[in-house]
């Protein structure tokens, strides 16, 4: 699947089930119940991939993990907040 067709389609899922559970909720239900919902319409999918670090030439395992991987084309970082500040951007840019 292409780009925006996927993009189209992960977008889909996330308003699905922001739409049945609401805002309020643990980052982890919204991130089981997307994982289900990714399911259902076939997407291909990676949960919590490992995303080492590269310092002075060397990987280093640094604990950071990707929410999901769709398609091994989209990065999919799920934030529960009431409102997206500059940090959380400089998370997903890094």
């Amino acid at each position: 699947m292409k780009e925006n067709p996927l993009s189209r389609e992960i977008i889909a899922a996330a308003l699905e089930v922001h739409k049945a559970l609401g805002p309020g909720l643990l980052e982890s239900a919204y991130e089981e119940c997307l994982a289900h919902e990714f399911s259902l319409r076939g997407l291909p999918f990676v949960r919590q991939e490992s995303l080492p670090i590269s310092y002075k030439e060397r990987q280093i395992d640094a604990g950071y993990r990707l929410d999901f991987v769709v398609g091994d084309l989209v990065v999919v970082e799920i934030k529960a907040v009431e409102q997206l500040l500059p940090i959380h951007e400089a998370q997903v840019l890094t």
